[in-house]
């Protein structure tokens, strides 16, 4: 990842709380996907909108931290993830996992999956686990899902503070995962980085 210009995210900004949720058993897949990586990495042009994101939350809230699950996926590991969903048809697929054939924009160094958590690293409530696939997860529901009473008032605006942050730095969110955000389109990503296979 060094020698594709990528920076460790930590080198950026330490304040940030890295837990790469695929280096462990607690995922989708309920395997390790990653073996050796463990650290977090992206673009710089990446790590930089973070720690800008980061500076932001705490000066909203001084005694919270941008946690990250999810950083430079490479393509091999998403074939994995692909494949483990391979129940679903591929357009309903696509929804959760991005294509590997396409790439998706973590395969570029471009996304980011995280949480906000207190400073030690406890992540705050969000109404569904990282990676829960389904309309619980979904931003664009997250009204409708309050007044049925699946969500909290809590829950939303934990959601609608990481959006907040996130988006003030220049990441922009998905309609259908709380804790996704691109620095960059797949298509800007795809013009000026090449995969991280």
């Amino acid at each position: 990842m060094i020698r594709q210009g990528l920076v460790d995210i930590q080198q950026t900004d330490p304040t940030i709380l890295v837990e790469l949720k695929y280096s462990t058993t607690d995922n989708f897949v309920g395997k390790d996907v990653y073996g050796d990586l463990t650290r977090a990495y992206l673009q710089p042009m990446a790590a930089q909108k973070l720690a800008k994101a980061s500076q932001e939350l705490q000066k909203r809230q001084p005694n919270l931290r941008l946690l990250v699950y999810d950083a430079t996926r490479p393509r091999s590991a998403q074939w994995d993830l692909w494949k483990t969903l391979s129940h679903l048809p591929v357009s309903e697929r696509g929804k959760y996992v991005s294509n590997p054939r396409n790439g998706s924009v973590h395969n570029f160094g471009c996304a980011v999956d995280l949480t906000l958590a207190t400073k030690d690293g406890k992540p705050l409530d969000m109404g569904t686990k990282f990676d829960y696939f389904g309309e619980l997860a979904y931003p664009e529901k997250e009204d409708h899902l309050l007044k049925q009473g699946k969500l909290t008032c809590k829950q939303v605006e934990n959601r609608r503070l990481l959006r907040s942050v996130m988006q003030k730095a220049g990441f922009s969110s998905l309609k259908t995962e709380w804790w996704h955000f691109n620095a960059l389109s797949r298509a800007e990503a795809r013009q000026q980085y090449k995969i991280v296979e």
